[in-house]
């Protein structure tokens, strides 16, 4: 097996990769062996969707984006990028509440891992999922979707409830963005008056590197549903708008982010941090997330920068997210408005896993919950209320476990039987 995670730091141990081009053809794939699992971009960075047996590709299948006007909802292909997906809505006058900063993610693997983007009031990519069609152990459809008993426990579900092979996801009417970069922001602004920070737009991400005199960068991203464009403020406490375009706060010099410089576009062409045509973030890295309860994130966020100097050698840059409380059983967002500490790491896992240790040590208190899809290594425990819950669900939907894999055994219990 040489396939590999999109930044190349993770090699897939299953047998081999199988690429459906339909639905149907998926299906006897699943019902034709003993252990199998999806695989969609690649954007995890750990072993999340490897198996001892087989891995399903299913970004082969076709987008068949379906609008439905009425209901206002778009179903699609799960392994279809979001820019594809985002694309078609707002060429057609409609909208996602919210992206990822990178919008190369399948639709499928994002909402799985609860993937998010940033803004108080916006929950993460999942919480826009309204249907799942499912492949069952023997090679059947099965569709959930809102107001069933198993939908809350069903969205976030890491395959382990078999591979989706199309979502439903909410949408709105098309709405333009604006974002704005800031620089200068003190500490003392950051972690006395933390909220009105990230209440300065729809969307705001505040990027550190944890040692330096200031914090670092703050983008804002602006929605603007009138067709007025009204003018950021040239300071936001003590940061000052930067009317120079940024580049990727990950890698120096590296032009691949999104329209800067408070310049009306859609939302998808603004709410993500990077573009579809680019390699985005640095490329080659290690990531790492934790999401904190919103009412301990200053002290979260205090701790960790206690440590800078135990952080700072492995790392390319710290991205803080806020993301709005949800019901879905697997997401870290459960039950808590959240604050997202992100970490995007050289690729020196030597040197990442000794900062990883220090930066779970320093959280441990505020109980903090891992990003699915990213590198950590600190126990679930019971972080999760709903986990055992989870579980029962699985072993119902996938009585043998031919959807495990060593990462589900090893981090949630659930393994083959």
């Amino acid at each position: 097996m040489t396939e590999r995670n999109w930044a190349g730091t993770n090699t897939f141990t299953a047998e081999a990769v199988l690429a459906p081009t339909t639905i149907d053809e998926a299906r006897r794939m699943v019902a034709a062996h003993d252990r199998i699992r999806s695989l969609g971009t690649r954007h995890s960075f750990n072993d999340l969707a490897d198996t001892a047996g087989v891995l399903l590709d299913l970004t082969g299948l076709d987008a068949d984006i379906i609008v439905d006007e009425d209901a206002r909802t778009v179903t699609v292909g799960a392994g279809t990028r979001y820019a594809v997906v985002a694309r078609h809505l707002a060429d057609h006058g409609w909208a996602l509440h919210n992206m990822g900063s990178l919008p190369h993610i399948s639709v499928g693997g994002a909402t799985a891992t609860s993937t998010h983007g940033s803004g108080d009031g916006n929950g993460s990519l999942a919480t826009a999922v309204r249907a799942l069609e499912f492949i069952t152990p023997d090679g059947e459809l099965r569709t959930v979707s809102a107001g069933d008993a198993d939908f809350a426990g069903s969205v976030v579900h890491l395959g382990a409830l078999g591979p989706v092979v199309r979502l439903t996801l909410a949408i709105e009417p098309t709405y333009q963005v604006r974002q704005d970069t800031y620089a200068g922001l003190t500490w003392d602004d950051l972690l006395k008056r933390f909220d009105e920070v990230t209440a300065s737009g729809y969307s705001v991400s505040v990027f550190t590197r944890w040692n330096t005199p200031d914090v670092g960068e703050v983008w804002i991203k602006e929605r603007l549903d009138a067709a007025s464009a009204p003018d950021m403020p040239e300071r936001v406490l003590s940061a000052r708008r930067v009317r120079v375009k940024a580049d990727s706060p990950a890698a120096d010099g590296v032009d691949n982010t999104t329209e800067q410089g408070g310049i009306p576009g859609d939302w998808c062409e603004r709410l993500p941090h990077f573009r579809i045509d680019a390699t985005p973030s640095n490329g080659d890295e290690i990531q790492t997330e934790y999401w904190v309860d919103r009412a301990v994130a200053v002290e979260a966020i205090a701790a960790v920068r206690s440590i800078a100097d135990r952080v700072e050698p492995a790392l390319l840059v710290t991205e803080l997210r806020t993301v709005a409380a949800d019901d879905l059983w697997l997401s870290p967002g459960f039950g808590r408005d959240s604050v997202c500490i992100h970490f995007t790491w050289k690729n020196e896992p030597d040197a990442v896993r000794e900062a990883i240790t220090n930066v779970e040590r320093v959280l441990a208190p505020f109980d903090p919950r891992p990003h699915w899809g990213k590198v950590f290594s600190m126990p679930i425990g019971d972080s999760l209320p709903r986990l055992a819950d989870f579980r029962e669900l699985v072993a119902r939907v996938d009585p043998t476990g031919k959807f495990s894999g060593p990462y589900l055994e090893r981090v949630l219990g659930i393994a083959a039987r």
